[in-house]
């Protein structure tokens, strides 16, 4: 098993102690992103659905970081602090992947690091 770290300036560095990403063999492990801006490792300042669409960038950055894309994600999962955001989510969501979509999961949670609305985390899958 040969294990690599993942890394890139394009998303926000890791605010503890965990890498962006970990690949192992052709599946790659994508770390919870929260909508934090690179470049000032702030949270995004507007709507839910901008906080929505900066997690999706972040995460986009960390996946080709990897060598893949949103094609070779294959688990999703969305921690929202608000169920009700979910609708949103699908549809934000539907700007960044087609058919056939990702297993998910979609979880309520009580809080989230830096007072975040929304995290999400995925498993990508290469074939390469």
């Amino acid at each position: 098993m040969e294990k690599t770290i993942i890394s890139t300036d394009a998303a926000p560095a890791a605010i503890g102690t965990y890498s962006q990403a970990v690949r192992v063999d052709n599946t790659v492990y994508l770390s919870g992103q929260i909508p934090l801006i690179p470049e000032t490792m702030e949270l995004v300042d507007g709507s839910m659905e901008q906080q929505i669409v900066r997690v999706f960038d972040n995460l986009k950055a960390v996946a080709s970081a990897a060598g893949g894309s949103f094609n070779d994600i294959t688990k999703l999962n969305i921690f929202l602090t608000d169920l009700s955001h979910f609708p949103l989510v699908n549809e934000v969501m539907a700007r960044y992947f087609t058919q056939p979509y990702p297993a998910r999961a979609a979880v309520g949670v009580a809080a989230l690091p830096k007072g975040a609305q929304v995290e999400m985390d995925a498993i990508m899958v290469l074939n390469q």
